[in-house]
């Protein structure tokens, strides 16, 4: 066995452990920080499939930017983990169906010879001069751009959904209502009122 190979297989370990324990942690702090571990692995293989632009995206905007955005939201939240723990076990046959049917999916498609050693070669080494950036750049915005654009509104939908959920009125937060602002007159604005004038004593 070759060293890249022990290579993949040593991030593709790290990366299947991480991901059980993402799904299986109660407490939402360490699934977190679990995900880190899972991305981590992810640029990794990145790495190997000399895609160092993504692999660098991938630690830098998943790890350093959305992944503490994750932690600053559980904290604001404070989940009730007993409420969470009490539902884990209602899910877990379904979840199992799923991921088993998700690993008979896989397994029938890797079994296939389209996805052979020899259909799917080592791509080599590639010039000093190559840009991963240009490459991506342009197959993203040629030859998939229709599933980009399909993924975009996913996400803008998914961004809108998100904001609407939260925006809960509660009880004891004080907040402006600008129609009550700007629906007011002349009159109401500003009372005068005549009062008679104190003389120092």
């Amino acid at each position: 066995m070759e060293f890249k190979q022990l290579i993949f297989y040593f991030f593709g370990t790290i990366l299947v452990f991480a991901a059980t324990m993402v799904i299986t942690v109660r407490n939402p702090v360490k699934a977190a920080l679990f995900l880190v571990l899972a991305f981590v692995s992810a640029a990794g293989l990145w790495l190997l499939l000399q895609a160092e632009f993504l692999a660098i995206v991938l630690v830098l905007v998943y790890v350093g930017a959305v992944m503490v955005l994750f932690l600053f939201v559980v904290m604001m939240l404070d989940l009730n983990l007993v409420r969470l723990r009490e539902g884990f076990g209602e899910y877990l046959p379904i979840g199992g169906l799923v991921a088993v049917l998700l690993v008979l999916e896989m397994s029938i498609v890797l079994s296939t010879d389209q996805f052979g050693l020899k259909q799917m070669p080592d791509p080599g080494s590639l010039p000093a001069d190559h840009s991963n950036t240009r490459e991506l750049g342009r197959l993203l915005y040629t030859v998939y751009v229709y599933p980009f654009e399909i993924a975009a509104g996913i996400l803008l939908v998914a961004i809108v959904a998100a904001i609407a959920l939260t925006l809960r009125r509660r009880k004891d937060s004080k907040y402006q209502d600008p129609s009550q602002q700007i629906n007011i007159d002349r009159h109401t604005r500003m009372r005068i009122v005549k009062m008679r004038a104190e003389k120092k004593s």
